[in-house]
């Protein structure tokens, strides 16, 4: 007999465990290039606050089961705000000034590339769970 699928994985991990894993990689990027960068700077901290909000999220929609869509919704959201942020690097390469502020420029694109693929990821989880409702 054929097991059912009934909840989307990836690489054998459901999109709350990807969101926490997400989180956690937020947190420590932002926290190693301030550090590496010696920034003091607020700003060198904002994958890691988004981070930390993904993280709290995606803990949330594991723990309160009944309001997992909720919780997942706002983690997908700050997903999204994540890959809004670093769209700010393509305005930099059109102005002609990207890397200017290495350490700056690296984490807009690393928010731009990470947040797009996590954000379709959710995009996909959502389609899967609205399908398997649906049938």
């Amino acid at each position: 007999m054929e097991q059912e699928i009934k909840e989307f994985k990836v690489f054998n991990k459901n999109i709350e465990q990807v969101s926490i894993y997400y989180g956690f990689f937020l947190i420590i990027w932002g926290v190693i290039v301030s550090f590496i960068s010696g920034s003091l700077s607020f700003t060198s901290y904002i994958p890691s606050y988004i981070g930390l909000i993904i993280l709290v999220f995606s803990f949330l929609s594991i723990k309160f089961f009944r309001k997992k869509k909720f919780f997942m919704h706002l983690v997908a959201s700050f997903g999204l705000i994540t890959f809004l942020g670093g769209l700010d690097f393509v305005r930099l390469i059109l102005k002609g000034s990207f890397f200017e502020n290495f350490w700056a420029d690296i984490s807009k694109l690393m928010m731009l590339i990470t947040g797009s693929i996590f954000v379709y990821l959710c995009f996909l989880s959502f389609r899967f769970a609205r399908n398997i409702r649906k049938n």
